[in-house]
């Protein structure tokens, strides 16, 4: 959970600071472009031709905009010739070479209006260029470039990022140890609520064992002071190791379903857990058993009950017809002869609390088999046998060798 909080801030956090970046980003080039043009509009509208035709810069000397422009030059070319340097401030050097002039004054007669590019001056530094054209009536023969070097600017974005990336980290460690705090208040009363379960199940479960094993004791007590009916006595006794083995298997479910504990899987011999499982239902009449030699990886008490549950079911909506076990490679399938489940029922007899009239209700007895196949990575299902009657199949994966 803390996890889970703290990535979901980190992410709306980025994509926060990737917008605030990109606008500033888009923002300070704007605004640089914005004060290159405008020097540059400025200055272009005070200079002016004198009657005899000649450019007079004296405009430039007095404007204030010529005190604040970081780079300055006025071009001027005769129709057809190279654009020529008739002003450089602060240096020449600050200006672009005669290439790039060149280059700037095609671009200023394509476009006959202001243009801003960027381009390296003499020293190499790269500058940002705002050429505004200088019309002489219809004529366009100067223009003003002014200048300005977007380090600054860039250094300011750079540091903007650091600051955004900084204060995203803190906050995202922030964030994670709020979410860590208030996940451990949430989960406190469900941990204890487990914990209280688990109390339960384990007193439970204690208490059930506890008078198993004292009347398993007065039976055999009572079967070797009297040395009468044997056969009830022993009946009595299996009772007892059978009421014991199913709450074993009640409580590993319990704490399995709870989470507070993870199923045991180890190898072990399906058929004959099958064969021994059979044997000790209280009534066994009418049951066969054909198994071959299967190995399977799972939990025994919880693969007993699924088989337990499986057989007991055909028993009981069998209507008193025999039943027939067969434990083939990862399957146990048990058959019954009796009036059958209807097609359509096959799927909604493995939900819980279906119960209902006649032979389709179960209980949760198949509930319970679906559930164990399926923690075990297998699948429970029904099927109608040929000749009448009902199948029931639960199917695990083999162990495979080594």
């Amino acid at each position: 959970m803390t996890l889970l909080f703290a990535t979901t801030t980190a992410a709306c956090l980025v994509v926060l600071a990737a917008v605030a970046v990109h606008t500033d980003g888009r923002s300070r080039a704007r605004g640089l472009d914005d004060t290159v043009s405008h020097g540059a509009d400025g200055l272009a509208r005070v200079l002016y031709y004198d009657d005899g035709g000649v450019l007079r810069l004296d405009g430039i000397y007095e404007d204030s905009l010529a005190d604040h422009a970081m780079a300055l030059g006025v071009i001027q070319a005769a129709p057809g010739a190279a654009p020529q340097l008739r002003h450089a401030q602060p240096a020449r050097t600050a200006l672009p070479d005669q290439t790039r002039l060149e280059e700037l004054w095609r671009t200023v007669q394509r476009e006959q209006e202001t243009v801003v590019v960027t381009a390296p001056a003499a020293d190499g530094r790269s500058y940002r260029w705002a050429v505004a054209p200088v019309w002489d009536g219809k004529v366009l023969d100067s223009a003003v470039l002014v200048g300005t070097d977007p380090a600054r600017s860039e250094a300011d974005h750079v540091r903007l990022v650091e600051w955004l990336a900084a204060g995203c980290a803190v906050l995202v460690l922030v964030a994670a140890a709020v979410g860590h705090l208030l996940t451990g208040r949430a989960m406190r009363p469900a941990l204890r609520g487990l914990e209280q379960q688990e109390q339960f199940l384990a007193e439970a479960a204690h208490e059930l064992r506890t008078p198993l094993a004292t009347l398993r004791v007065v039976v055999e007590q009572g079967d070797t002071a009297e040395g009468g009916a044997p056969a009830a006595l022993d009946e009595a006794t299996r009772l007892v190791d059978r009421l014991g083995r199913l709450v074993t298997g009640l409580l590993a479910r319990a704490r399995v379903e709870a989470g507070t504990q993870e199923i045991e899987r180890t190898p072990l011999r399906l058929d004959q857990l099958v064969e021994q499982t059979v044997e000790e239902l209280p009534d066994t009449d009418g049951v066969t058993v054909s198994a071959e030699a299967v190995v399977v990886e799972g939990d025994p008490e919880l693969l007993a009950q699924a088989v337990r549950n499986l057989v007991e079911n055909a028993l009981r909506h069998g209507g008193g017809t025999p039943v027939e076990v067969t434990v083939t490679a990862g399957r146990v399938a048990v058959r019954d002869h009796g009036p059958g489940v209807p097609a359509g029922e096959h799927e909604r007899v493995f939900e819980r609390r279906v119960a209902g009239a006649g032979s389709t209700g179960t209980g949760t007895g198949l509930a319970i088999v679906r559930w164990v196949a399926e923690l075990h990575g297998g699948t429970a299902r029904l099927s109608e046998a040929p000749g009448g009657g009902t199948v029931a199949e639960l199917c695990l994966p083999e162990r495979t060798s080594g």
